[in-house]
């Protein structure tokens, strides 16, 4: 599977404002917005970490998942939560023509860890051999950063000034995300059950 995200988190969506009050940083100068550039900068890698940690979209966008064919004829799991609609389906044959599914003969099952494509009686369409299978779908929270649960907009908070603070640090392992910022997320994090569990 192949998510592509079609648009990105918009500028209005990062919380400068915030982040600067939670930096402490001063306000009432002529230069009050020289930081904004890097902040911003901050709260986008911040965004994607947590995204990339939980599996969740914080803010809504559009994406777009490409399958080479449906793991199980009964329903699809889409890569990313809380989905909020599916915008459409088609299936592309081998020379990259695709023809959409009408909208009649699948449903979204909600679910905040795996929510899923499912038909309207029987199975999903079959897809044809050096096919593909293309999901648009709308992901996140909402448009604004406060439709975002709180403890999960702390967390962008934290992560973006743990970036801003540490900008120049390279001692820090990869992956390493501050203790504060892992226990808010840990509920967020999907649960992997393996054998024995």
């Amino acid at each position: 599977m192949m998510l592509v995200e079609e648009t990105q988190v918009p500028e209005a969506a990062l919380p400068v404002a915030e982040l600067k009050q939670h930096l402490r940083l001063g306000s009432g100068f002529a230069e009050d917005d020289v930081q904004d550039p890097v902040l911003k900068s901050f709260l986008r890698a911040a965004y994607a970490a947590i995204e990339a940690r939980t599996g969740k979209a914080l803010i809504q966008r559009s994406f777009v998942a490409t399958l080479d064919g449906w793991r199980e004829i009964t329903g699809q799991v889409l890569p990313v939560s809380p989905v909020q609609s599916i915008t459409d389906i088609s299936i592309v044959d081998q020379l990259g023509i695709g023809a959409e599914l009408a909208s009649s003969s699948y449903r979204l099952k909600q679910d905040m860890f795996q929510p899923e494509v499912k038909p309207i009686g029987g199975c999903l369409p079959g897809v044809p051999s050096g096919g593909s299978v293309e999901i648009r779908f709308q992901a996140g929270y909402g448009p604004a950063f406060d439709d975002i649960p709180a403890d999960l907009r702390q967390a962008v908070l934290l992560l973006a000034s743990h970036y801003y603070e540490y900008r120049d640090e390279t001692a820090l392992g990869q992956g390493c995300m501050p203790f504060g910022v892992t226990s808010l997320i840990a509920r967020y994090r999907p649960v992997r059950l393996g054998l024995g569990a």
